[in-house]
């Protein structure tokens, strides 16, 4: 009796022994792999050891609009009539007219240096002709509309602008009650008689229409 109980203890080890050693059956959802959370890049030094750093960039607008693009893409069918070189100066929570621009006084239509205007062929402007050249673009803000000059003094800073060298005067009616735009803007829209270039900020539009013949 005691073999035949010796030999059910040596078995029952034996099959548990085994139990233990086999791989439970995998029920469990596949895990998903672990992501790092996205990194914000942080600047070491805001500071530029070759220049100081200027808060409103330089852009530059075409008409026909995009025109580098096309150019580089093969869809080019004309050559540029126009761009307008000009600094964006934004809000940052000021209001536009009292604490950044006056009525009836100059303004350069940017920052830093004068806004230029350069014309690649013939256009009209209120019926004057404009050659082909540069030109300093600024304008006098009014309540309900806005004197744009053409001005012949060029590669100037600010608002250092000699009137005896206008070209020319065109007054714009401007509008109060469009969508809010933050960074001072301006760009050239195609028109049935050539392109407006527009000119916003704020809620305040302005449409300087040229003629391309």
């Amino acid at each position: 009796m005691n073999c035949m109980k010796g030999g059910w203890v040596l078995l029952a080890g034996i099959v548990l022994l085994i139990a233990c050693n086999q791989k439970p059956e995998n029920k469990t959802t596949p895990q998903v792999p672990v992501v790092d959370a996205p990194r914000v890049a942080q600047p070491v030094n805001t500071n530029n050891p070759y220049e100081a750093v200027d808060v409103s960039p330089l852009d530059m607008s075409y008409f026909p609009v995009h025109y580098p693009l096309h150019k580089m893409s093969g869809t080019a069918t004309e050559k540029p009539v126009m761009r307008v070189i000009y600094s964006r100066p934004h809000l940052q929570g000021r209001a536009l007219f009292g604490s950044v621009l006056k009525y009836d006084q100059p303004w350069r239509m940017g920052a830093n240096e004068a806004t230029e205007l350069d014309v690649f062929r013939p256009v009209f402007l209120n019926n004057k002709k404009i050659e082909p050249g540069r030109y300093t673009l600024y304008s006098i803000p009014h309540e309900e509309s806005w004197t744009i000059v053409l001005n012949n003094n060029l590669d100037t800073w600010g608002l250092q602008q000699d009137s005896t060298q206008d070209l020319l005067r065109v007054e714009v009616p401007s509008t109060g009650n469009n969508p809010m735009v933050e960074y001072f803007t301006m760009v050239f829209k195609k028109t049935p008689q050539g392109a407006d270039l527009l000119i916003a900020w704020e809620r305040i539009l302005v449409r300087l229409p040229f003629i391309i013949k």
